[in-house]
């Protein structure tokens, strides 16, 4: 990604050198940015098109028979198995990893920057959600419930906190300087341990598909969004330093 931002900033300068000799030197990162912005601006017209279409007719008939199919295959066995999936993206799960990962980053990769970028993108998702929570007011689906629930239902915070955290995770994994294969298997890891989780509160009858679905997307635009910024803040270190 940074090889990516840096190109597209040099041919912005050479573009703009030719033209202008003189010229304001963030004015190449304005431009890589509202490049950058419509991945952004695409995924929040998304959400909102979504949430839009919570009581249309074709989005309430996907929402129950989603929701049938899955609950057609509980058993015990399975049924634990989500449980165990659902208490990995609560408060405590994330505490254990988030600890594991800060252990890592300091005894392997001995850099804290890390944690502060997983610190943010976790912090704008969480508050995000219960703000958007609060404002949608969707109830939980009338199914049974079979782990105990509090809070509002659209967007999920189970969805939109494993997008974020593991997302982030995932795009931290990219940089590292490890084997390819470790890289490729411990990405498929999060990205199925995402899915799962989503896919755990449907089956457990607290969410509708099109909660989770909004989760989705918007842990997505935070993550998006706030790659673009740690590149973007190291590009701006890079060119001050030469």
């Amino acid at each position: 990604m940074q090889k990516e931002l840096k190109s597209v900033i040099k041919q912005i300068k050479r573009l703009l050198s030719k033209y202008y000799r003189k010229y304001d030197d963030r004015i190449p990162y304005l431009i890589t940015v509202l490049i950058t912005a419509p991945i952004v601006v695409g995924g929040i017209n998304l959400f909102l098109e979504l949430t839009e279409d919570l009581k249309s007719e074709y989005l309430v008939t996907y929402d129950a028979s989603i929701s049938e199919a899955i609950a057609s295959y509980r058993t015990p066995s399975l049924t634990q198995y989500f449980i165990y999936l659902t208490d990995i993206g609560n408060a405590i799960g994330y505490l254990i990893v988030f600890s594991v990962c800060t252990l890592i980053f300091y005894l392997v990769f001995k850099n804290w920057r890390y944690v502060a970028q997983i610190v943010l993108v976790m912090v704008l998702a969480l508050s995000s959600n219960l703000i958007l929570k609060q404002i949608i007011n969707r109830a939980r689906p009338e199914a049974e419930h079979l782990v105990t629930v509090e809070t509002l239902s659209y967007p999920s915070g189970h969805a939109m906190m494993a997008m974020a955290f593991y997302g982030i995770l995932i795009y931290l994994i990219t940089q590292f300087n490890i084997s390819k294969i470790w890289k490729f298997l411990i990405i498929l890891l999060l990205a199925v341990l995402i899915l799962s989780i989503g896919i755990s509160r449907i089956y457990l009858g607290v969410h509708y598909p099109s909660d989770i679905a909004g989760g989705f997307i918007a842990g997505f635009i935070w993550v998006v969004f706030c790659v673009m910024i740690f590149n973007l803040m190291n590009l701006f270190k890079r060119d001050a330093a030469t």
